[in-house]
């Protein structure tokens, strides 16, 4: 839910600081005292288009910054990860615009786009009253409210399981379906390819070996000369060398060593050396024996060498990788000479996902319709309780254009209503009054409460043509739903006002030469002041003060 904002230099308003809690929080204020600025700022942050007016003047930025605790939105944990613009439980929204309209946008403190600031801006909040970040008016999300209110989670998992494993295998019978209108080419190609291959007949791992070979091979002399040198030095050279002069130390040590017995482990470790030296030196003049200098043997390595370089060059690929390619060639020329047995294969493996996928998208259709029935049923009645009596919600379930098959079924869902008795249902994008789309997006909200995925609801001008008792009913369905989400209704009614848990009331201050607006949190006497001053006006009574507080305390007993 919304925590906190944050507003510097925005229109009127210099410097702004809102805590937000659970429940319902009134928004009221006298006309024109800014109610409708703090609504555009929160809009900007969630990603409007800016211009140079959001800039107080005399300024050279404006900065609205909105707080979110998201600890119980796994989906929007989620996203945040996906993006790489997780912190903890919290997030963070910020947006700057310049003087000269030029803004920036920011999730966490890293920048990005305006679309992925909108985007996750519609799994925070949902603006009803305007269709500025309403999502309800999106076909995606009415079909995502249908299916939620309906718990069509199983249904949906096995069509969308369905979708894909049909689109996988449509995927590989068009791959297939191209390649065999230039199969003839491509088999004399790949024969051709793995026919020299074959030829080739490289084995595994064989041109790593080839290469140490070939070291061997070409630095055969150098590697003579350095093990002559070594024999002659351990103990071969007559006049001097290790193994003799260590023989004749170790003598030396061991006769003192009759005298000390420390030394006596000083002469095994020489002993074990001279044995060290005498194995060595056995084993190098073996290794010497067999070298041979073979220069034929070392042009065959090199042209072996080189034939497989050839034909990896030709191939674009490393030496090590040609067995790889090798197989891979074997096995598409296989495809294409079974194609025919494959294709068969395939289109007999379509024909039964796509008949599964029907099965399945039918049997989500039938609930969908069934669900639809009800849910619209609810909505309509909820509506009569809202100031809107005659009026009708349709939930229209009807089959995808070209019966197009999706992730989600084969139905188009929209929602259609009208607010006023004796006129036809229009779909609800085309509801044109701000009140009464404030209005029926509440009765919807009261139905699906449970089933909500946006925490934060903003109901603008729901009270907007209504007074009286059905007033009331609207404040008492807005506390409601503030049971399950968190609620804020900017309202000109105290009926709604005195329903609230909070209540902030927008106040415009002038000292002749600069307007500035404020946000207050009311305590309880203000708060009593503030819906008696709705009651009655510019002069406040003792009889409107009494009537206040009655309708408080009415509303925190129901």
């Amino acid at each position: 839910m919304l925590q906190h904002l944050t507003i510097r230099h925005y229109a009127i308003i210099d410097q702004l600081e809102l805590n937000f809690s659970s429940g319902l929080t009134a928004l009221t204020g006298e006309t024109g005292a800014g109610k409708s600025i703090l609504l555009g700022a929160l809009g900007l942050v969630l990603g409007d288009r800016a211009d140079s007016d959001s800039v107080k003047q005399g300024h050279d930025h404006a900065e609205i910054n909105a707080e979110f605790d998201i600890s119980k939105l796994d989906h929007v944990s989620t996203w945040l990860v996906q993006q790489e613009l997780n912190i903890d439980d919290e997030c963070i929204l910020r947006r700057r615009v310049s003087a000269d309209g030029r803004s920036r946008a920011f999730i966490n403190g890293t920048p990005v786009n305006l679309q992925l600031i909108r985007e996750l801006a519609e799994m925070l909040i949902d603006i009803h009253g305007q269709h500025e970040h309403q999502s309800i008016m999106k076909p995606f999300t009415q079909r995502q409210l249908l299916d939620d209110y309906a718990g069509h989670r199983p249904l949906l998992e096995s069509v969308s399981d369905l979708y894909v494993k049909t689109k996988l295998v449509e995927e590989q019978l068009n791959h297939l379906t191209r390649s065999s209108q230039d199969r003839s080419s491509r088999i004399d190609l790949l024969r051709f390819q793995t026919q020299e291959l074959d030829t080739l007949d490289l084995q595994q791992d064989e041109y790593a070996q080839l290469e140490t070979q070939h070291a061997k091979l070409a630095n055969a002399e150098k590697i003579i000369t350095a093990t002559q040198q070594a024999l002659d030095g351990l103990t071969d050279n007559d006049e001097f060398n290790i193994q003799s002069e260590l023989a004749r130390l170790h003598m030396t040590l061991s006769d003192a060593a009759e005298a000390d017995e420390a030394l006596s482990a000083i002469c095994d470790v020489l002993q074990e050396a001279l044995v060290n030296i005498e194995e060595g030196s056995n084993e190098l003049r073996h290794y010497s024996d067999n070298i041979d200098i073979d220069q034929s043997q070392l042009e065959e390595v090199e042209q072996r060498m080189q034939s497989i370089l050839d034909i990896a060059r030709k191939h674009h690929v490393e030496p090590a990788a040609l067995t790889e390619l090798h197989q891979q060639l074997h096995d598409e020329l296989n495809d294409i000479d079974h194609a025919d047995e494959r294709l068969e294969q395939l289109q007999t493996e379509h024909a039964e996902l796509l008949k599964r996928y029907k099965t399945a998208a039918a049997k989500l259709s039938k609930s969908r319709r069934k669900f639809a029935a009800d849910l619209s049923k609810q909505i309509s009645s909820a509506m009569q309780t809202l100031g809107m009596k005659g009026g009708k919600f349709e939930i229209d379930v009807s089959a995808n254009e070209d019966d197009a098959v999706t992730a989600y079924g084969t139905d188009t869902i929209l929602f259609n209503v009208t607010a006023n008795a004796g006129q036809g249902v229009k779909a609800l994008s085309r509801v044109a009054s701000g009140g009464e789309l404030a209005r029926i997006s509440l009765a919807i909200q009261m139905i699906t409460a449970e089933q909500s995925r946006i925490p934060t609801l903003i109901f603008d001008e729901v009270d907007s043509g209504v007074g009286g008792g059905i007033a009331e009913i609207v404040g008492q369905h807005l506390r409601e739903l503030g049971n399950t989400n968190q609620v804020m209704c900017i309202t000109h009614l105290p009926q709604v006002a005195a329903q609230s848990h909070q209540h902030l009331c927008v106040q415009k201050q002038s000292d002749g030469k600069q307007t500035t607006t404020q946000v207050v949190m009311l305590d309880e006497t203000r708060r009593i002041e503030e819906i008696a001053r709705m009651l009655s006006g510019v002069e406040i009574t003792r009889q409107s003060l009494d009537n206040a507080e009655d309708m408080i305390k009415r509303a925190q007993t129901t």
